[in-house]
């Protein structure tokens, strides 16, 4: 197992590998020419943005700053919008529902380091400086809101329909259908027939249309 490998299925990991360390050069040299390309010319953004995430389906826009770990590991299905200064880094595996919207200056992330201060220390091996951590992997849903400035953690899984508050820290699973919010962050509610707002401002449901 090489060690592209064990990152993505959670196991200790050396970070300085060389074969990773070229994996995210080709990364970050897609993420530079992304939030250097111009609005006036979306289909040449959303032509690097295909190329940077392998996996992604229809209708993907996303707003310049972002900032990804790898690219090959993030899964985003149809109809995505992630707005400013976003971060994926997906040193494991980020699946992305269908029609999921994420706010401003949100932080995707499932590295974690050993909690053992020897373990997270640098050393040499082989000849070369090695570095060991490990990664959980992250699932968000379909139809899932992230507001802004939100942190969601390893190994967290959000269910279908939910809302997570702005600013929450995300560390544990959430179930579908509810909003929560908080650090750390908690169901608040579930979300109702009361929360649909069509009806009430005289439009159309969009089947209707």
């Amino acid at each position: 197992m090489n060690e592209f490998e064990k990152m993505t299925s959670g196991l200790l990991y050396d970070s300085a590998n060389e074969d990773l360390w070229n994996r995210r050069v080709r990364a970050r040299l897609l993420v530079e020419k992304f939030n250097n390309s111009s609005i006036a010319n979306l289909e040449e953004r959303v032509g690097i943005l295909k190329e940077l995430i392998h996996h992604s389906g229809a209708n993907i826009y996303v707003e310049p700053n972002i900032r990804v770990e790898y690219g090959e590991n993030i899964y985003i299905g149809d109809n995505f919008f992630m707005n400013f200064d976003g971060q994926i880094l997906d040193v494991a595996p980020v699946h992305i529902g269908n029609n999921v919207l994420i706010g401003a200056r949100v932080s995707i992330v499932p590295p974690v380091h050993p909690l053992d201060a020897y373990e997270r220390r640098p050393f040499i091996k082989d000849g070369h400086l090695t570095t060991y951590e490990y990664a959980k992997p992250i699932t968000i849903d379909d139809d899932v809101w992230i507001a802004s400035s939100v942190t969601i953690c390893g190994g967290v899984h959000i269910g279908k329909g939910s809302v997570i508050g702005a600013g929450s820290v995300v560390t544990r699973d959430i179930p579908e259908g509810v909003f929560a919010c908080g650090v750390p962050c908690k169901v608040v509610r579930e979300i109702t027939e009361k929360d649909k707002m069509y009806e009430s401002q005289g439009i159309a449901k969009k089947e209707d249309k």
